[in-house]
């Protein structure tokens, strides 16, 4: 079963696993019932919590729950979400990007699911039953790194996959407002210009963001949470089509943005 649609979702605190307030929460929630009723073969998680000097996969057979943050109410250290491991797909990711000219792609066979992938995807699929496989971010390369290893990546949907980079779309931890705040211009102005340029196709612009888009560095002080929409674009395709398909906002300044990528036919 090919898969014409690859996804960048924006999955915001930890908390939204446990907070019933979060406006994006019912979004992941009605996922198989409004967004994406096709059932995946296995799927590929590009987080924005897994961040390495080459590109490395996770290599299980069973994937356990990371709880890779401090500080938040017991009960989310509590949740488990334990889907197969796919460690086919993994061995598969690495010859793809090595085939694409990538020179190292390194095997985790330890690590499971940090919270970029395992929050979204106890709404998606709380069956927990479709294997998954990880895929990390390098914060020291450019967009255009990740727009081609999500170019690489493209036979995956061929083969049943669906690629999902997981991240957030205004990510500035520093800047964040009392829940309920008005979003800054700043914060409106980069998420605009970011839904015109994806809708618009001008891909190249958004892999060049640092100097096309609006107020870049207030938006992304680092890029770790951006560069997963740079693979998921990659993956569908430079003709693909973008939608819109989720938009919220929590704590003034962390945008819930996300995004399907549709390849054409």
């Amino acid at each position: 079963m090919a898969l014409m649609e690859t996804f960048y979702l924006s999955h915001g605190a930890p908390t939204l696993a446990i907070d019933e307030t979060v406006p994006a929460r019912k979004f992941f929630q009605s996922w198989q019932q409004s967004v994406y009723k096709e059932k995946p073969s296995s799927i590929l998680v590009i987080s924005a919590h897994w961040e390495t000097a080459q590109p490395t996969v996770n290599v299980v057979d069973r994937n356990d729950t990371i709880y890779d943050f401090y500080g938040f109410p017991k009960p989310l250290y509590q949740i488990k979400y334990t889907p197969p491991g796919a460690p086919e797909l993994a061995k598969r990711v690495k010859e793809l990007l090595l085939a694409s000219g990538i020179e190292h792609v390194d095997e985790d066979k330890k690590r499971g699911l940090d919270h970029g992938a395992w929050v979204p995807l106890m709404f998606m699929y709380p069956e927990a039953d479709i294997p998954v496989c990880q895929l990390s971010v390098q914060s020291d390369r450019d967009g255009t790194h990740h727009y081609n290893m999500g170019k690489a990546l493209a036979p995956l949907r061929e083969e049943g996959v669906l690629i999902l980079g997981s991240g957030s779309a205004v990510h500035n931890l520093g800047s964040r407002l009392p829940d309920g705040s008005p979003v800054p211009s700043w914060a409106l102005e980069f998420d605009n210009w970011l839904k015109d340029a994806l809708i618009e196709g001008r891909y190249e612009d958004v892999n060049h963001y640092e100097s096309k888009a609006p107020h870049p560095k207030m938006a992304h002080p680092r890029p770790d949470h951006f560069y997963p929409l740079h693979v998921a674009m990659g993956a569908a395709g430079e003709d693909s089509k973008a939608t819109l398909v989720h938009s919220s906002w929590t704590d003034g300044t962390l945008s819930y943005a996300s995004y399907q990528f549709t390849a054409p036919k």
